[in-house]
């Protein structure tokens, strides 16, 4: 009998243990293995929209994207890890170590797939689709990838696609970007990227016990990015950037009444390409080349601007009437100021303002620099738009310096003497400026007046940007004053002893300056502005060349630049 109880009293024991145990796992703690459950038998696969397209100003593609595949793996157990990067080696043809070595470099944390392979063809996608069967943590990820249909071309222009950094992800963590997240570096992907970047989708699915779909529970459509249109002529572009061929320097085409950007760009260039197919080696390549081709030119670094800068000068010196029309003075080919010889580059004899410009004589802007006064030169370097940024639509622009005597003085520590002055007047001493500042200043005399705001995108997904663009005023110069010099220039190219008469072959008429801006080491730079046709303009160009010798130089890749328009019916 007691026996009977005592077996009795054990099966009521288990029963309520096991009572219990119920009542924790269903009631108790019901919730939490609910939710732990759904998370097991719920898988979400995201999809990703299209980055926004960039456009010319004809609306023809310059940078759009294209679907590709990429093989993520979730980081596991050792073993499991092994076995499942040994299949997906077999299937790609590529070395196991590789794929092990990728994995570890690529690792972050604990529960985010890794990229091992990009960019991988459609027939070995499904193949390493059938992989998952045995492999959950095998994920196939389609992806859009930039596409650059004319390689290279106007790569400082665009910027490039790059992983986000740590100074990125903290400054933009507030506007939705996380860790890997691909960002514009640079030009237009960076400056416009939060309208460029697509948003993420995709579908929320219910699977059984060994993987397989169920049933489909919610989907959220990606988003793609906006497409962006510029203000840049893809083929006028081409030809620049083709007159730039093995050169140092940069090619500026703008519109001189509206601040249009026709065409920009910088020399050496970079291919953005190799940042989506992640070519380390090509990127290091990049990275280490001595002569920068990162740095944009035109808007990126300042440079002395050499005789471009006499303009400035001889508008000053007119416009407050320090001399007139019929002021000269006399160049023996050298002037003597405070016990130091300033040269000339020729003896031009007695020379007046017409003549000066027209061939580009030092000695008559010595003279000239001296009785304007750097104050008063400064004053009107900055009425010309120097020594402050253009305000262009593109990121990391530099703005040059004009000094003055008393900036010096102040920030320096350095006296202000009259041999200051001369130098400064021919654009030389620490002045510096931008090709993009030295275009805009010439646009004053195009435009007989106006100085204009530089802005590169014309319209954001149809929506027309150039009336919020368009920036002109009128400078506080004499109209007398502009219509003079304006003149001069077009002298400058049709004189047959002007710098830049290498232009007066060309079938219509081109007014310019040239420059050669001396340098510590190595040839001086070179340089050329203008504007074309005189009579009625419909371009600015600048054209420098980084040690590239006399201005006869630019003269030279502008004519080219030009030839090639007329030839292909862009003028």
């Amino acid at each position: 009998m007691m026996r009977i109880k005592s077996i009795i009293f054990s099966i009521l024991f288990i029963f309520l243990f096991l009572f219990f145990i119920l009542l924790n796992v269903e009631v108790i703690r019901g919730n939490r293995f609910k939710g732990l459950s759904d998370k097991n038998c719920i898988r979400l696969l995201p999809q990703e929209g299209s980055r926004g397209k960039i456009l010319d100003r004809a609306g023809d593609i310059i940078v759009d994207s294209s679907l590709s595949y990429d093989l993520m793996i979730l980081p596991q157990e050792e073993a499991e890890l092994n076995e499942a990067l040994a299949n997906v080696a077999q299937i790609l043809g590529t070395n196991l170590n590789s794929l092990k070595d990728k994995f570890k470099r690529e690792i972050t944390v604990p529960f985010v797939p890794v990229a091992v392979a990009e960019n991988i063809d459609i027939k070995k996608a499904f193949a390493l689709e059938e992989l998952k069967t045995d492999f959950s943590s095998i994920i196939i990820q389609p992806r859009f990838r930039r596409n650059y249909p004319h390689q290279r071309l106007a790569a400082h222009v665009l910027g490039h696609l790059s992983e986000i950094d740590r100074w990125r992800l903290e400054k933009l963590a507030d506007y939705g970007y996380k860790t890997k997240d691909i960002v514009g570096f640079g030009g237009i992907e960076e400056k416009y990227d939060y309208y460029l970047r697509q948003d993420q989708g995709g579908l929320s699915v219910e699977v059984d016990h060994q993987g397989r779909f169920a049933r489909l529970l919610g989907f959220k459509p990606a988003r793609s990015g906006k497409n962006i249109q510029l203000t840049l002529d893809i083929k006028i572009q081409e030809i620049i950037e083709e007159a730039l061929k093995d050169k140092t320097g940069s090619v500026v085409i703008m519109n001189p009444y509206s601040g249009e950007i026709i065409a920009l760009a910088s020399s050496p260039s970079f291919d953005p390409s190799v940042f989506v197919r992640k070519d380390r080696d090509a990127v290091i390549d990049i990275i280490n080349n001595p002569d920068s081709p990162f740095l944009n030119r035109a808007i990126g670094a300042s440079f002395p601007a050499g005789s471009v800068f006499k303009l400035v000068v001889a508008t000053a010196a007119l416009d407050t009437g320090k001399i007139n029309l019929s002021t000269s003075f006399y160049c023996s080919g050298s002037i003597r100021i405070g016990g130091q010889e300033f040269s000339c580059w020729n003896t031009h004899h007695q020379q007046n303002l017409m003549q000066a410009i027209t061939h580009s004589c030092n000695v008559f802007f010595y003279r000239t620099g001296l009785l304007v006064g750097p104050k008063l030169i400064h004053d009107y370097a900055v009425k010309f738009g120097l020594a402050k940024s253009t305000l262009i639509d593109l990121p990391y622009e530099v703005s040059g310096y004009v000094p003055t005597p008393l900036i010096e003085r102040i920030y320096k520590f350095k006296r202000w003497f009259d041999g200051d002055t001369v130098n400064f007047s021919i654009g030389q001493g620490d002045l510096l400026v931008t090709p993009l500042q030295i275009a805009r200043m010439m646009a004053v005399f195009a435009n007989k007046g106006f100085l204009v705001r530089p802005y590169i995108v014309k319209a954001v997904e149809g929506q027309d940007l150039s009336r919020y663009q368009k920036k002109i005023t009128r400078i506080p110069v004499k109209t007398s004053t502009i219509e003079y010099i304006r003149q001069d220039l077009e002298n400058v190219v049709s004189d047959p002893s002007g710098t830049a008469s290498v232009l007066s072959s060309l079938p219509f008429s081109v007014a310019g300056k040239t420059g050669t801006a001396q340098v510590s080491r190595g040839q001086p730079h070179a340089w050329f502005t203008g504007f074309f046709p005189f009579k009625n303009p419909k371009f600015v160009i600048c054209v420098f060349l980084e040690h590239g010798g006399p201005g006869y130089a630019a003269c030279v890749v502008t004519r080219q630049i030009i030839e090639n328009m007329i030839r292909e019916g862009l003028i």
